[in-house]
């Protein structure tokens, strides 16, 4: 039986939530399609609170990242480079600023091509993850083993000095 994932899920910290989403699968129903379109995770990126300098909610809550302070589980959709939305899901306890960036899903990598195919944008944003809205993710009972996870450094966060180098992104081999 394949299980939505719920807030209690998400209330981990961000960097746990962040590998476990390897091997689950997001879900996108769109208007006029009976049938969801659901692909296996496999990339992800963790922003850890606001001691992490590559997060928006480094310098305090803003009109654009008020969503990660929020209820974990909520989707956090910003527009980035005035082209490209990003899909984060919120992490950890309200009040605590963490998200985890969905970096690629299967036959589908990096983060903007995901939303563009997908036809995720601002709609999404501060809405919890569940099918009702047409976006969530579910665990469908794949395990995947430690040695199949590479950790690297995030992506396009030089600016913020030593958490650039933290091995906070991860992907399936």
């Amino acid at each position: 039986m394949w299980k939505v994932l719920t807030q209690n899920f998400f209330e981990q910290e961000a960097e746990m939530v962040a590998r476990e989403l390897l091997g689950k699968f997001l879900c996108r129903q769109q208007f006029g399609n009976r049938v969801p379109k659901c692909l296996m995770i496999t990339e992800v990126e963790a922003y850890v609170g606001p001691q992490d300098k590559a997060s928006h909610a480094h310098r305090g809550k803003t009109a654009r990242n008020f969503p990660m302070f929020g209820e974990a589980g909520r989707w956090y959709v910003y527009f980035t480079y005035g082209m490209h939305w990003m899909l984060n899901i919120v992490a950890e306890p309200k009040d605590y600023p963490a998200a985890v960036l969905i970096r690629a899903v299967e036959g589908i990598s990096g983060p903007a091509r995901l939303t563009k195919k997908l036809k995720i944008d601002e709609r999404f944003n501060n809405k919890k993850a569940l099918p009702k809205i047409g976006l969530w993710i579910e665990n469908r009972g794949f395990k995947i083993k430690k040695h199949k996870i590479k950790r690297l450094p995030r992506v396009g966060v030089d600016y913020a000095g030593k958490w650039a180098k933290k091995p906070l992104r991860f992907l399936l081999k």
